[in-house]
């Protein structure tokens, strides 16, 4: 296969990135320097390979043929070839799109924001420009909220309308005209495309006029653009445009034979098993048409399959608008699966456990105790976790505060309100949470939803509201409780009543019971114990347990149990109660007494509990018309319970429990029948200037989900924000198994947790501006500076002084330890992209996690002062904006690789990348240390992996 690839595709897709080729005339592929990437020449056509390095898992490739206007055929189908000889290469792992200038994807536009102008002519690898290329009088039409498809129209008036924006881009003025039907969000955008074309091709230094449709020409700059239209006169009206919609996606699949004919498969509906590793096939969906090429087909037939498709376009005469996407088998996208029924959920095998193995080993062969590295990532609460908590359990039509001594105690039969108040960025913050437990009422959880809504209410701070389901609470929700135990049972009177009612047996928590506890957790200020069914399936390998009979306190430590665990459990036990003298007993050497407290020996799962591979999050935009309005506004009437919250946002979180009350098939029934009012388009490549205040989007972290609610999106988006997440996680949209239970925080914009702004490069003086987006974009086009409050983030040792009033500071330390300082919570650093100022939140993290008794930490086991390490101080300088570490100690790359033969010691082995010079740090990640320390952490932990510094 090998003699079939080009050589200009030597190394290619070995680091994250954009790499372009361009198909000269001389029908050869030339790579296309990176200060030219985004222009585009019209009489060319391009190899785009985008490779994203995701939080778990190998590389990700995807790569597109830009096919321009003015490009040949033979220069087309050579783009083709040369796409797909460029997935052969790679491994035949990539998903392949074709791409028609003026009709491309939005994912290839999210690579090149603000937009892709294409350029008049040929490119040249000789000059790297076209040739004879000459400034003219242009106008452009732009569409798009979010990713902008710019288009160049003949220069006349008739090119303009009502419903778009377009850019009449002059030697001495820039002029945005805004259809009066157009969007916010679109001329927001345009702007941006008007500024690109201002420092690009005018050096920065012209003139930016903005035209409104139907203004008067009493305005000079009207006037001066309507001059170049020869005088003003009306547009003419524009007929409705009513975009068809089938009541179901059109789909047809088709068997491409060796002879490249299309075979129709017969069949009522599409499923997986219909495709054959040895076949090559294509789903034909109207719009968008995709290739499906099984594992074991060669590159021959892959190249008469796509070329088939590509015939199939023309001689229907198909519109250029209609989307290719070629796909190998195992990489589908969810567009793809979506057309199936019950595409199956594979779990990929990821080697996790084998790469931390392996990583551990590394450690032990430097001396340190260690048996797994921790994800250090994942492990983070983002949060201040030393805040103030307040914990009420529902109680019939009271709540009933819990004392702190009390507090980390829930049972499964109840429901309780959270609310934490934690020092924030100049100001506290407060953080709610709606906990319902697995067996309680749904009265008692209809409940705790309205006192949640009210208690938020009186706050006047827009706290973020979340709804967590006992047994899928995120690591949050534990990392601020520190230590949690939940109780089977419940105390609550309704919970009472109902299994008096029923005749069940009680099982709240009693000492003189037996009962069963799973501990579990990753630090003494994250775990919890959870008491399971007292049978012997509950066991796990993976997992310490408590078992108390009434006579007998037993520990049960499982064979695939770390040391850490071994370490809660005894903090456990000592927290449940420390008068306890147990047994312990390993896996395997179990007394009779210990299986008869159980009901007996049975079978339980004994295999490793790997971790689930990490995914990258989603970003989504969401709509809804009117017709679920109306459905949410008729049902909110009608309860008056909801009318006296007051608040639409919190209102709609009622009318979600009501529903979940009254049972999971009226429920599902009730969400199919406003299901055709919901739309969902994915964000690709997103980034903070995504979250338009016009909009409500959905961040998708897969264990999670963040419903982010802009102060301009109208009444009815905000009304219905949790609903439209219900519905979301309904959806799934991108077919990933997302849970129905999954939690759901609410965001308001402006409020945003450092949890929510980690995914993004965040600048918080942007998400503290005023106006819509297209007045917020203009002020920044025209220099303007606005009376802003911009929010600076300290350390959260100096808030915690300074913010926090005497009365939310805890006097003193509780049994569980909150208030005492916490390693996990002071793990994060945030970089504030203001051009000028940079500041650390909080100290850098280290390795203090990974291991007790290591030198990171002193002989009580707390983390040192980590700012007198050379490495702290080089991460200061760099956040900086410095390039150079003067004050570090600098080390040659062979020696600080983690498998080097001549290894470094006494560094930070967490971030040995600082010990590199700035000459060979650039060489090696291909970027400065300022633009590397912007990214977010996960991606600079994949890149050091690569590089074997991590």
């Amino acid at each position: 296969m090998s003699k079939q690839i080009d050589s200009v595709f030597d190394g290619a897709g070995a680091k994250p990135g954009l790499e372009i080729w361009c198909v000269e005339k001389q029908l050869r592929l030339v790579p296309v320097p990176k200060s030219l990437h985004g222009k585009f020449y019209s009489g060319n056509s391009y190899v785009v390979l985008s490779t994203v390095l995701p939080r778990s898992g190998p590389p990700q490739h995807d790569i597109h043929y830009w096919l321009g206007k003015d490009a040949n055929e033979v220069e087309s189908t050579l783009a083709s070839d040369k796409a797909l000889e460029l997935d052969s290469a790679l491994g035949s792992c990539t998903v392949q799109y074709r791409e028609v200038q003026g009709q491309e994807t939005e994912k290839f536009l999210s690579y090149f924001k603000p937009c892709v102008i294409p350029i008049e002519g040929v490119f040249s690898s000789d000059s790297g420009q076209l040739n004879g290329e000459s400034y003219k009088i242009s106008l452009l039409t732009c569409k798009g909220e979010h990713v902008v498809s710019v288009r160049e129209v003949p220069f006349s008036r008739s090119s303009l309308n009502h419903n778009d924006v377009f850019i009449l881009d002059t030697a001495s003025k820039i002029f945005l005209f805004s259809g009066c039907n157009s969007s916010t969000q679109e001329r927001a955008k345009a702007l941006e495309v008007v500024q690109y074309i201002k420092e690009n091709k005018h050096g920065g230094t012209c003139e930016v006029a903005t035209v409104e449709d139907g203004k008067l020409v009493g305005d000079p700059e009207v006037g001066e653009f309507w001059s170049f239209f020869g005088g003003y006169a009306p547009i003419p009206r524009d007929s409705p445009c009513v975009e068809k919609q089938s009541d179901s996606p059109f789909s047809q699949l088709f068997w491409i034979t060796a002879q490249a004919k299309l075979c129709p498969c017969e069949g009522s509906s599409l499923n997986k098993e219909m495709l054959e590793t040895n076949k090559c096939y294509m789903l034909d969906c109207g719009a968008e048409i995709f290739v499906w090429m099984g594992r074991n087909t060669s590159i021959t037939e892959r190249k008469k399959s796509i070329s088939v498709t590509e015939d199939l376009l023309r001689n229907q005469g198909r519109s250029m608008a209609t989307h290719l996407t070629f796909l190998t088998e195992g990489l589908e996208t969810s567009i793809f699966r979506s057309y199936f029924n019950n595409w199956p959920q594979v779990v990929e095998p990821k080697l996790y456990e084998e790469g931390r193995g392996k990583v551990a080993a590394i450690f032990k062969q430097q001396g340190y105790d260690v048996k797994e590295l921790p994800d250090e990532e994942d492990c983070q609460p983002y949060i201040n976790c030393r805040g103030k908590l307040k914990v009420w359990r529902i109680n019939g039509d009271q709540l009933t505060l819990i004392p702190d001594p009390e507090q980390t105690k829930l049972f499964s039969g109840d429901c309780y309100i959270v609310q934490y108040t934690y020092p924030g960025n100049g100001r506290d913050e407060y953080l709610f949470y709606a906990w319902l437990g697995r067996d309680s009422v749904p009265d008692d959880r209809a409940d705790a939803i309205s006192h949640m809504n009210a208690i938020a209410d009186s706050s006047k701070r827009d706290p973020v509201l979340v709804q967590v389901i006992q047994d899928k609470e995120p690591l949050l929700f534990f990392s601020i409780f520190q230590t949690v135990i939940i109780f089977k049972g419940g105390l609550s009177k309704r919970y009472k009543n109902l299994i008096a009612e029923k005749g069940i047996l009680d099982e709240t928590y009693d000492e003189q019971k037996t009962a069963l506890f799973r501990v579990q957790g990753i630090s003494p200020e994250n775990m919890q114990a959870i008491q399971v069914d007292q049978v012997s399936n509950s066991l796990n390998s993976s997992y310490c347990y408590i078992l108390q009979t009434g006579t007998s306190i037993f520990t049960w430590i499982g064979n695939l149990s770390s040391t850490v665990d071994h370490a809660l459990l005894d903090r456990m036990l000592e927290l449940i109660n420390p008068t306890w003298q147990p047994i312990s007993v390993r896996e395997g050497s179990e007394p009779d007494i210990f299986w008869n407290a159980l009901g007996g020996k049975t079978e339980y799962p004994r295999q490793k509990e790997l971790k689930q591979h990490v995914e990258d999050p989603h970003l989504f935009t969401l709509t809804c018309v009117d017709g679920m309005q109306n459905t949410l506004s008729n049902f909110i009437h009608s309860r008056d319970d909801v009318l006296c919250l007051g608040s639409e946002l919190l209102q709609v979180l009622i009318a979600v429990k009501f529903f979940l009350m009254v049972g999971i098939g009226s429920y599902a029934a009730w969400l199919n029948f406003v299901a055709g009012d919901f739309k969902v388009k994915e964000i690709y490549n997103f980034a903070q200037d995504d979250l338009t205040t016009e909009d409500v989007l959905i961040l998708d972290c897969h264990e999670e989900i963040h419903v982010w609610i802009g102060s301009h999106s109208n009444i009815k988006s905000k009304q219905q924000a949790i609903l439209l997440g219900m519905k979301f996680l309904q959806a799934d949209p991108l077919v990933e198994g997302l849970s129905s239970e999954t939690p759901i925080y609410v965001i308001t914009e402006g409020r945003e947790p450092l949890f929510f702004t980690r995914f993004f490069e965040w600048d918080s003086s942007k998400a503290n501006m005023h106006g819509n987006s297209f007045e917020r974009r203009l002020a920044i086009l025209k220099g303007k500076k606005q009376n802003l409050e911009v929010h600076t983030s300290k350390s959260w040792k100096a808030s915690s002084k300074e913010t926090t009033p005497d009365s939310l500071r805890s006097k003193s330390v509780s049994s569980n330890g909150r208030n005492s300082t916490s390693p996990v919570s002071s793990a994060s650093v945030t970089h504030f992209n203001s051009p000028t100022n940079y500041q650390i939140s909080t100290p850098a993290p280290t390795a203090r996690k990974l291991f007790p008794g290591s030198p990171f930490h002193d002989s009580a086991g707390s983390p040192k002062a980590e700012a007198e390490s050379p490495s702290q101080a080089a991460v200061l300088a760099q956040v900086d904006g410095n390039d150079a570490s003067e004050n570090s100690v600098i080390y040659p790359y062979e020696r600080l690789k983690v498998n080097s033969s001549d290894p470094v010691t006494d560094i930070d082995v967490t971030k040995r990348e600082v010990y590199l010079c700035d000459d060979e740090f650039r060489e090696k990640f291909g970027m400065r240390r300022k633009a590397f320390y912007e990214l977010p952490k996960w991606r600079q932990n994949k890149l050091k992996i690569s590089l074997h510094l991590f």
